[in-house]
């Protein structure tokens, strides 16, 4: 079943029986996937969406599908395009890991300050009402569906969804395929840590936060780019070069076609604190992050939210 959301292209896309991803082409800035679980005439969603159409379009679709909205959002992390839709499921309780509920409440809508020619429409922070350290269980009628918490990754508070009887991960942010990762508010490392422990699981369908949805193989492609980082940021940093300079002379190799390539610079920001010593997981100044990004990109990044 395939369900046309009227925004841009997206779609609502069975994955495997009442398992259903949001896809928002093509995935870059702010254009974030959701999640649906339908199970004994229950509901369950996986994050929202950036702006106020967007999101009243995804609960449109919900309803088309599961027949009532749906009694459960988990937001997988603190992140705008994944979390400002919240407020259009105001039957729904909002579940995040504890870190997330404290980024949403320090970031507040700083998002939509970034990109103001996006017609953001009403949009409100709604804070999670349950929160979990490492793991919890949810039920969704038949469908189980183990919250995880890998550690610091794309943020500090992020969380995976994966259901095992389906064997169906969704992974937020943490991964995205055919997207560049961006873990600056989070790690390299810890990312590289989190898809260990994501390969594990053994998932055969893996929906990303950005772009189509993939196999398993899209955890290695991910591991193969923050590796090329880690190796960057330790000659760079060897060889004097500031993050932005290592970025300059870099040579992406096959992830020079991902969309979103210039998060190369805050990545390696974070990759050369952690070569230096710096602690996982520790805060970014990413207003500084994004002006070199912004240097290196020669603008602003588009954001078609």
């Amino acid at each position: 079943m395939t369900v046309e959301l009227g925004t841009r292209e997206s779609r609502l896309q069975e994955v495997a029986d009442g398992v259903f991803a949001c896809v928002r082409p093509d995935g870059g800035w702010c254009l974030n996937n959701s999640g649906l679980i339908v199970s004994g005439g229950q509901s369950a969603l996986v994050d929202t969406a950036a702006t106020e159409s967007r999101a009243r379009s995804l609960r449109d679709a919900v309803l088309g599908v599961a027949g009532a909205p749906p009694r459960t959002v988990v937001n997988t992390h603190s992140h705008g395009d994944h979390t400002f839709g919240n407020f259009v499921f105001p039957e729904a309780t909002v579940v995040a890991h504890e870190g997330a509920r404290a980024e949403m409440a320090a970031i507040g809508l700083n998002l939509t300050t970034l990109w103001p020619e996006v017609t953001w429409g009403a949009v409100e922070v709604v804070l999670p009402h349950v929160t979990f350290a490492d793991r919890l269980t949810l039920h969704v009628g038949d469908t189980v569906a183990e919250l995880i918490h890998l550690g610091p990754a794309h943020t500090r508070g992020d969380t995976v969804v994966w259901l095992p009887e389906q064997r169906v991960l969704f992974t937020g942010d943490l991964l995205m395929s055919g997207v560049t990762p961006f873990c600056p508010m989070g790690s390299v490392a810890g990312s590289l840590s989190a898809f260990a422990a994501l390969r594990a699981l053994g998932a055969l369908t893996v929906v990303t936060g950005h772009g189509p949805v993939a196999g398993p193989e899209v955890i290695d492609a991910a591991a193969g780019y923050l590796t090329l980082i880690q190796r960057l940021a330790r000659e760079g940093a060897a060889a004097g070069l500031s993050p932005l300079e290592a970025a300059r002379a870099a040579d992406l190799g096959p992830y020079a076609e991902w969309i979103d390539a210039e998060r190369l610079v805050p990545n390696l920001h974070r990759a050369y604190g952690e070569e230096r010593g710096q602690a996982v997981g520790d805060p970014a100044q990413m207003p500084l992050l994004f002006g070199e990004m912004a240097e290196f990109h020669g603008g602003l990044p588009a954001c078609h939210a």
